[in-house]
């Protein structure tokens, strides 16, 4: 028999510990980004909490090829970089995701760790370690050594992102493209990489975002000819407090944020249209 009167502290309790937690650490994770932003508008002289008014002379000043003619090439060294290393990923995720799609579960299973054992090794100690090698084998730091090494450090997101699309691929659709006389590219182009695009865009925004971001590895494989925009953010800061550091910030926020939206409009499931 049921009780009639059910004792209504644990569920209070459940929810002011579920709403109460996950409020905090939305406000954890958004404060900061809010502050910087608020920073990047002040029209003061230095990084400072209140801003002294309102203005945008720091993002007029980003764009100023005089004043900020190293944060500008910093930024395209970034943005080189990150563009190559998403190439370069490219290379290496999809066929090993197709490759591992036609293995064997334990081959699977003993594979995989290695592929994925860089998402878990700490990119200071691998940039650290690659830059000794690099040394022993007579390879100086440079733009394309900070390519490879954001390509195995932040590859193997791209090869996660399409492994999940590609479990949920049925294998008998490329079976049916091979009976029907499509060659194995023919397949490869029309069938298979059809399907997994929609892991490959999320993993390229993953690599593309981590790599621009990086510091450890780019601080020890790329030259002095090579500064990257955030060693070049971490300067400013220790030399004046640039508040170009915070308009940058915004930048960067803004677009991070539009890259969201973007992935979210074409990554969305389509809905199926009903057979009228």
């Amino acid at each position: 028999m049921r009780k009639q009167y059910e004792n209504p502290l644990p569920a209070l309790l459940y929810k002011l510990f579920v709403y109460g937690f996950g409020t905090l650490c939305v406000i954890y994770l958004v404060a900061p980004i809010v502050i910087a932003l608020m920073m990047s508008f002040t029209s003061g002289q230095t990084l400072k909490y209140p801003p002294q008014g309102f203005s945008l002379r720091w993002y007029e000043a980003l764009l100023d090829p005089v004043r900020s003619a190293t944060e500008q090439t910093a930024a395209w060294n970034s943005l080189k970089i990150a563009g190559l290393a998403v190439l370069g990923a490219l290379l290496f995720a999809v066929p090993a995701t197709i490759g591992m799609t036609r293995m064997k579960r334990s081959s699977v299973s003993t594979i995989e760790p290695l592929l994925l054992a860089p998402l878990v090794l700490p990119s200071l100690v691998y940039g650290l370690a690659a830059l000794i090698v690099a040394n022993f084998i007579g390879f100086q730091p440079s733009l394309w050594l900070t390519v490879i090494g954001h390509v195995v450090v932040f590859g193997p997101l791209m090869y996660r992102a399409a492994s999940v699309v590609a479990q949920g691929i049925n294998p008998s659709l490329a079976e049916a493209s091979t009976t029907m006389g499509a060659s194995w590219f023919m397949t490869l182009r029309r069938v298979t990489l059809p399907l997994l695009l929609p892991g490959i865009l999320a993993g390229a925004f993953l690599v593309f975002i981590q790599s621009l971001d990086n510091v450890s590895v780019s601080l020890f494989l790329a030259d002095a000819k090579t500064t990257v925009l955030p060693l070049r953010m971490f300067a400013l800061i220790e030399e004046s407090l640039d508040v170009r550091v915070a308009a940058i910030s915004g930048i960067l926020i803004a677009v991070t944020l539009l890259g969201l939206l973007v992935a979210r409009r074409v990554l969305a499931p389509r809905p199926v249209p009903e057979n009228s």
